[in-house]
């Protein structure tokens, strides 16, 4: 048997090398249950997308399907491919420059935009290009955002009201860059503290949680 201790996605574990797994009491739901939400299907907004669908090629649908990163696709092949969204994860700036400004970013997101508007000019439907970004940590991304701390630490500080103003913070700094969509916050329930990624999850601290595993 190998002795010793290990890193692991960031934390220290034994038990990986002994086979002594934890297991999390954290309730397992096989299917989600279902969520009457505030926000109720418009049928006129249905009849347009069964129509805009009904309309599209088959090329034209996984396009739409497809997120390559930033740094892996130009305008030119985004247009050509029809693609309906990309993302810039962490390390991914315009150019690949780390100080772009966010004129930069979004002057690089106009190119995109209208690179797709040029695509689907002559279909007779229009299908409005997205930026997704990871703006998990405040707008992380871009040089001199305001960066804020990780959300397990947010939720130790057991103040939604302050969550919800950094929320509108990080909204404000992304629409000026020009991007249209970003991935956070990530409200995540952490079955395992072995999960390299725990820090991404709102929650109190263990000593009060009963959400995480002790």
């Amino acid at each position: 048997m190998l002795k010793g201790k290990i890193i692991v996605s960031g934390v220290t574990s034994l038990a990986i090398l002994t086979g002594c797994f934890l297991e999390s009491k954290v309730p397992y739901f096989p299917e989600w249950p279902q969520i009457n939400s505030a926000i109720k299907k418009d049928p006129e907004i249905e009849s347009r997308v069964a129509d805009i669908l009904a309309q599209m090629t088959l090329e034209e649908k996984v396009g739409q399907m497809i997120q390559p990163d930033l740094r892996g696709v130009t305008p030119e092949e985004a247009k050509e491919y029809k693609l309906g969204s990309i993302l810039n994860g962490g390390g991914g700036w315009p150019d690949g420059n780390k100080y772009a400004t966010a004129q930069d970013w979004a002057e690089e997101a106009d190119k995109y935009y209208l690179a797709l508007e040029d695509a689907y000019a002559d279909r007779g439907f229009r299908i409005p290009f997205m930026w997704a970004t990871d703006a998990v940590h405040g707008h992380n991304n871009v040089f001199k955002a305001t960066v804020f701390p990780h959300n397990i630490g947010l939720g130790a500080a057991n103040n939604p009201k302050l969550i919800k103003q950094i929320g509108k913070a990080t909204a404000r700094e992304v629409a000026a860059t020009g991007l249209d969509w970003t991935f956070a916050p990530t409200v995540a329930t952490p079955r395992d503290y072995r999960w390299g990624r725990v820090y991404e999850a709102i929650q109190k601290t263990r000593k009060s949680s009963t959400n995480m595993p002790a």
